[in-house]
């Protein structure tokens, strides 16, 4: 696309890896892209960096961190405050100021995780906040579409970055499991944004097309004997 840009984006983490895939597969749809990352001095757990983050079109929160020991016991706190903040705050603090100054027609996808679908034992606390941010993204979708604003979250598996690294990679590579490259997972983003749904995770795993997941239907309360009754349609 060349002349006038398709409009305005912001990428957290976006120095490298999916970050950096995001920057590039946006600027390939004709977006002006910004890039916030640690490394040009921006911190997503910092409430008052965020407050200088103007209106965009787009906003693509990605910045993420791996969490600590299998063992609870050999957690720190430093490491797992360190975890809560850039994975779950980084992205809670983000869509409260874009609820603030994004234009109705706005869009937002996270980067979650396979980890916030199912149980990852090698890293519990990652696994929590990745929990997090899809139980986030389907709670605020609501309030968001009255703003005219759409959320959604992409939860891909292992790729092909520096946070698999060292004996992760190895065992990975042992049994030839393959890894997704950062740009299959910034289509599945994409994708996500082009969906006009919003509330949904979308899982990415190699040589599959990006999956709308379809999360089970909670069981509702039982009323007048053995009658099922269902879940409101905002908790459905």
């Amino acid at each position: 696309m060349s002349g006038a840009t398709a409009g305005s984006a912001l990428v957290t983490g976006g120095a490298s890896g999916i970050g950096a895939a995001l920057v590039a597969r946006l600027r390939a749809e004709g977006f002006d892209v910004e890039s916030l990352d640690l490394v040009t001095g921006f911190d997503v757990t910092d409430p008052e960096a965020w407050g200088d983050v103007g209106p965009v079109d787009i906003a693509c929160l990605n910045a993420g961190v791996l969490g600590g020991p299998s063992d609870p016991a050999e957690l720190t706190l430093d490491g797992y405050r360190r975890a809560i903040g850039v994975n779950v705050d980084g992205v809670v603090l983000g869509v409260r100021r874009l609820a603030r100054v994004m234009p109705a027609g706005g869009r937002i996808v996270c980067t979650a995780s396979l980890a916030g679908l199912t149980a990852v034992p090698d890293d519990p606390i990652y696994a929590l906040t990745k929990h997090a941010i899809v139980g986030f993204v389907r709670s605020v979708a609501s309030p968001l579409s009255e703003r005219g604003i759409s959320i959604n979250a992409v939860c891909p598996g292992f790729a092909d970055t520096a946070m698999v690294a060292g004996t992760a990679r190895e065992a990975l590579e042992s049994v030839g499991f393959p890894l997704l490259t950062p740009a299959e997972v910034a289509e599945a983003a994409w994708v996500a944004l082009s969906s006009g749904e919003t509330g949904h995770a979308w899982v990415v795993q190699p040589g599959r097309p990006p999956l709308d997941f379809r999360f089970p239907t909670l069981p509702g309360p039982r009323a007048d004997g053995e009658r099922s009754v269902g879940m409101p349609p905002a908790l459905s």
